[in-house]
């Protein structure tokens, strides 16, 4: 399991039109080949008019799973370079296709590649990309006394509390990778005088979205 990896949280769409001809790019986050091939099949419905419809896709927090087509296009002029783009931008979990509308005239091997390599990069840009982090919830009990403390702490860290709750104690949640859950756990504790009491609540995956932590999947261990 990764300690993290760039996704999609929101599709887009970009175009660019090259000689007359029109290409749209349509991004969406996939997380099964089956999301993927659905994904492509309502595109290839939704411009059936099209010239082309080409599409990429990879699937797998490593990328085990790539998958492109030219979809009638030269070889290797479509596809390849739509997939080239999203492993460029390690990206996984992600499928796109990029219709194309023929404009009338040839553009040539070199200028299909770009055409579409192109198109793929504006569909990114409209899309909101995140980077996935595999973290857990940490539930922290703190008296009035060490909350700055903890404060301070998690700050250092750029670590970000979910919510605070104020009754007799302190009750906090923070989302922290996992690879620095022993050292943020160690710190707490050596900051308090081993006065804070530690929970871990949930194996998850996590990334801030609009500045926001935001908890995303579950993680069955």
């Amino acid at each position: 399991m990764l300690s993290e990896y760039k996704t999609v949280y929101e599709g887009g769409e970009g175009e660019v039109i090259e000689k007359k001809s029109r290409f749209i790019a349509t991004v969406i986050p996939a997380g099964t080949e089956e999301e993927a091939l659905a994904f492509i099949e309502s595109m290839k419905k939704k411009y059936w008019n099209a010239t082309h419809n080409c599409f990429a896709y990879v699937i797998g927090e490593r990328g085990e799973l790539q998958r492109c087509s030219d979809d009638g296009e030269p070889g290797g002029t479509a596809g390849k370079p739509m997939l080239d783009v999203l492993n460029g931008a390690e990206l996984r979990n992600v499928a796109v296709v990029v219709t194309r509308y023929f404009g009338g005239t040839l553009l040539g091997t070199g200028g299909l590649v770009r055409a579409y390599s192109s198109a793929v990069r504006e569909g990114l840009a409209s899309s909101v990309i995140i980077t996935k982090i595999h973290g857990v919830k940490l539930h922290l009990i703190t008296d009035y006394t060490g909350l700055g403390k903890i404060q301070y702490i998690l700050a250092q860290k750029n670590l970000k509390i979910l919510d605070t709750e104020y009754t007799e104690k302190v009750d906090l949640n923070v989302l922290v990778p996992e690879n620095i859950l022993r050292e943020v756990q160690d710190d707490l504790t050596e900051g308090t005088n081993g006065q804070v009491k530690m929970q871990l609540i949930q194996d998850c995956y996590y990334a801030d979205i609009n500045g926001v932590p935001t908890v995303l999947d579950s993680v069955v261990v």
